[in-house]
């Protein structure tokens, strides 16, 4: 079963989810040279699917106090309710990232959740996991209504995970988001937190 030990809005590294594997906690300083690490060694499998960086903008991947500085933006997004993000460990060790985007009050109570991973941590369905720990932190303990991803079409390893948990499909954004340069198309996929209580004994049994 997850466990969350913290305050869902305190902006501290005291935040902790569980899944069967995984274990999903805010970034902090001292997490730079892993970061660092598995991002180089990831380069080219990753960057094709996200924004492109500001140009001649400090580089997280390689400047330590541009990562420190991420950590404290992610740290006041927290703190604000806007954005919740999670390095994603296995066994200890670093392996990836996944984030509530774009957090959304009011009549809409809703979330964008990324992802991405470490390719040599890829196939064991890491991320589908914390996928799952991120939507039980969302619809129950954030006590959002709808979570969606959002996912270029071409990129079959991330469509494989929305298959993979039964995700629902709720068809084609044209030119959705800008993806390395390109005004990209992105299926939309979301569940609930009606879809979400029907389905918790089955994805509890399976992830947590």
């Amino acid at each position: 079963m997850s466990t969350f030990d913290s305050h869902p809005t305190r902006a501290n590294a005291g935040l902790r989810l569980y899944g069967r594997r995984v274990l999903m906690r805010p970034l902090v300083p001292s997490d730079f040279a892993a970061w660092s690490d598995v991002r180089r060694r990831n380069r080219q499998w990753l960057t094709i699917w996200e924004p492109q960086k500001i140009k001649h903008a400090p580089d997280p991947e390689t400047d330590r106090d541009a990562f420190s500085a991420r950590c404290s933006i992610r740290d006041r997004e927290r703190q604000n309710g806007t954005a919740y993000t999670f390095g994603l460990f296995v066994n200890q060790n670093f392996a990836g990232e996944v984030n509530l985007n774009s957090v959304q009050r009011g009549a809409l109570m809703t979330g964008t959740i990324g992802y991405w991973i470490d390719q040599a941590q890829a196939g064991q369905s890491y991320i589908a996991e914390g996928v799952v720990v991120m939507c039980r932190y969302a619809l129950e303990d954030l006590g959002l209504h709808r979570i969606e991803i959002c996912i270029v079409p071409r990129n079959s390893n991330s469509r494989r995970v929305m298959e993979k948990l039964n995700i629902r499909d709720e068809g084609t954004a044209l030119r959705f988001l800008e993806i390395n340069g390109v005004w990209e198309d992105h299926m939309r996929y979301a569940i609930t937190a009606e879809e979400w209580n029907e389905r918790r004994d089955e994805l509890s049994e399976r992830w947590f």
